[in-house]
C-alpha cells in the first residue's frame, strides 16, 4: 500500500510540474538559453558577436538546450515534492500496520 500511495504522489507531482514548466517555464527556458549562448560566445570570440549563420544556428541549439533543462528542472522537482507527499499521506498506514503487527506478534 505504501508504495503505491508514494508512486502516485510521485506521478501527480511530475505532471503537475510538468504543466507548471508549460505555463511559466517554456519562456524562461528560451529566454536563459539563448541570452547564456550569446554570452559564451561574446566570451569566446573576444568581443561583439556577427550574426552570420553558424551564431544564429548555435544560439538556437542553447535555446533548445535551456527549454530542455528547464523541464526536466520542473518535472523533477514536481516529482520529488510529489514524492515526499507521498510519504506523508503514506505514514499513518504504515504506522498502523506496524502496530498491527506488533499486536499479532506479542
Amino acid at each position: 500500500m505504501k508504495n503505491e500511495t508514494v508512486k502516485t504522489g510521485m506521478k501527480i507531482g511530475a505532471v503537475a510540474g510538468g504543466i507548471l514548466w508549460l505555463v511559466f517555464g517554456v519562456v524562461a527556458g528560451f529566454y536563459f538559453g539563448s541570452y547564456g549562448t550569446l554570452i559564451i560566445l561574446q566570451k569566446l570570440m573576444g568581443g561583439t558577436v556577427e550574426p552570420s549563420l553558424i551564431v544564429r544556428a548555435i544560439i538556437v541549439a542553447g535555446s533548445v538546450v535551456g527549454i530542455a533543462t528547464t523541464a526536466t528542472v520542473s518535472i523533477v522537482t514536481g516529482g520529488l515534492v510529489g514524492t515526499a507527499l507521498g510519504f506523508l499521506v503514506a505514514a499513518p498506514q504504515i504506522r498502523a500496520e506496524k502496530k498491527a503487527e506488533a499486536n499479532a506478534k506479542a
